[in-house]
């Protein structure tokens, strides 16, 4: 089994290929962590900015989605989306419970009732980080489309050896193995 990981795409239309054309390389499903069309107040309108795209990309690859909100999603997004965009939702890998959710509600002061060794899957904030907190493991993809702090644009690899975060040439930027 083997899951390509995003988030915060924000309406990038290259994203959106580079997920499409990445996903074919022996993908099962497609997690994907929010901010999926809109860029939001607090960013700079993406260079490739096209949610319409981003839609006629994505949506032929509805059956192969698991997608959590993030802040910047709206519910007029769910109605141009084929797949559904879920609170937040839970997948297990060589089990490991790994919580998937965007991460704008995530306070790592008051850190989120799991089980000691379960994994906390978000982004938002643009920066890739790997956290421990309590026996849990917050990692944050960053964004693979409005990277912030001189991180680059990424995606993950979520497998049963572990999680796996790439810059988009493929060069291995974190790793978490079970």
């Amino acid at each position: 089994m083997r899951y390509l990981i995003v988030t915060d795409i924000h309406g990038g239309k290259d994203a959106a290929n580079f997920i499409a054309t990445k996903f074919k390389e022996g993908f099962e499903r497609i997690l994907i962590l929010g901010d999926i069309l809109y860029h939001g107040p607090r960013n700079d309108l993406p260079a490739d900015y096209a949610p319409k795209e981003v839609i006629k990309v994505l949506n032929p690859l509805a059956d192969k989605i698991i997608a959590v909100e993030g802040n910047c999603d709206a519910y007029v997004d769910q109605m141009v989306l084929s797949f559904k965009i879920a609170k937040e939702a839970f997948v297990e890998v060589n089990k490991h419970l790994i919580y998937l959710t965007h991460g704008h509600l995530v306070n790592y002061e008051a850190p989120i009732n799991l089980p000691e060794g379960s994994i906390v899957l978000h982004g938002h904030t643009h920066i890739i980080r790997e956290d421990i907190v309590n026996g849990v493991c917050y990692l944050n993809l960053g964004s693979i489309t409005l990277p912030k702090n001189n991180t680059k644009k990424c995606y993950g690899v979520l497998d049963d050896n572990g999680i796996c975060f790439y810059d988009l040439e493929d060069n291995l930027l974190l790793s978490h193995p079970f």
